[in-house]
């Protein structure tokens, strides 16, 4: 893509999905409250927790559409504009929301906290990813002649599974993530900045400039008091275009590195069902950690400005030390 173009499409992609979402989010607000889309929050958790009760959820419907309809004003731009890997990328974070809009609609329609049934969350979880890997291994092999970019190629189908695995392990890190006000949104800022500084390839600079500016939208509406949550329709969508531009990189490191905080999430529940069901003890006073720090006596900002922190400092290690593929 000739040096002009980039430099427009790198300045259009996040102004576009950050444009889109500040000027649809009020109206969003106004529709998602007249149908009832409030959220349902768990009795047992931090007390402070129930005034967010019926604030509007799926939120994330914004998110998604406006990055991919950044993405696709920059597929405009560049000299490949519909390739494989970019179709599969969409698709998989389109696919992922549509099964988080579902766990949301369940939620509410049935006015409690559980929407579909882990199992069955999980199943659509994993067949929706290996779809993804396998579109995505055969895009890299619709590169594959003279003179092609140089594009990574999966070295077997161990480490095709690897991806597969990846994806949904990181949508759920994403979702679990998304307990405090604005926590999941900056930390997606966060990662698709570095996706879009590391990438090297378009598809994955693309996604991250379009999510960074789309999370960077939300989140005038989602930081504390938050007005409007993302839901699982943006948090799995999230946590799947995370991972998804990982895999088209080829590059576990650059994925760990970006979404650290989300693993660390997903690993204090584990780390908690696991001593609970060995010992019958818990290591947290609740899981994921950042209940247990606000149970500790922190503010909710505190720990989400924290957890941003963090991850701000994973990221530019990764960018510093892990590494690329270009």
């Amino acid at each position: 893509m000739p040096e002009a173009r980039a430099i427009a499409a790198i300045a259009i992609i996040p102004a576009i999905s950050l444009t889109l979402v500040v000027l649809l989010g009020r109206p969003m607000i106004g529709f998602l409250r007249r149908i009832g889309a409030g959220q349902r929050v768990r009795n047992d958790g931090p007390q402070r927790h129930l005034q967010k009760e019926g604030t509007p959820t799926m939120g994330g419907i914004l998110i998604v559409g406006a990055a991919l309809v950044a993405v696709l004003t920059a597929a405009l731009l560049m000299d490949d504009p519909l390739s494989p890997r970019l179709i599969a990328l969409a698709a998989a974070m389109l696919v992922f929301g549509l099964i988080g809009f579902a766990d949301d609609w369940l939620k509410i329609r049935r006015g409690r906290s559980l929407g579909m049934r882990a199992r069955e969350k999980l199943l659509l979880q994993f067949l929706a990813a290996a779809a993804f890997v396998y579109a995505l291994a055969a895009g890299t092999a619709a590169y594959d002649y003279p003179g092609a970019p140089p594009y990574p190629h999966f070295p077997g189908y161990g480490w095709v599974a690897f991806w597969g695995i990846a994806v949904v392990a990181t949508s759920n890190a994403v979702n679990l993530a998304d307990g405090l006000d604005g926590l999941a949104a900056g930390l997606c800022i966060v990662a698709g900045l570095g996706f879009a500084l590391i990438g090297g390839v378009a598809e994955v600079w693309t996604f991250g400039l379009a999510l960074a500016g789309a999370c960077l939208g939300f989140l005038w509406f989602n930081r504390h008091p938050a007005r409007l949550f993302m839901g699982d329709v943006g948090s799995l969508a999230l946590g799947a275009a995370m991972a998804g531009m990982a895999a088209i990189m080829n590059n576990p490191v650059v994925l760990v590195g970006l979404c650290l905080v989300p693993y660390i999430e997903a690993g204090s529940v584990i780390i908690q069902v696991a001593s609970f069901k060995a010992t019958g003890k818990r290591v947290f006073k609740m899981s994921p950690i950042h209940h247990h720090f606000e149970l500790s006596g922190w503010s909710e900002r505190r720990v989400v400005w924290t957890f941003w922190a963090v991850a701000l400092a994973a990221a530019v290690a990764t960018a510093l030390f892990a590494p690329t593929i270009n």
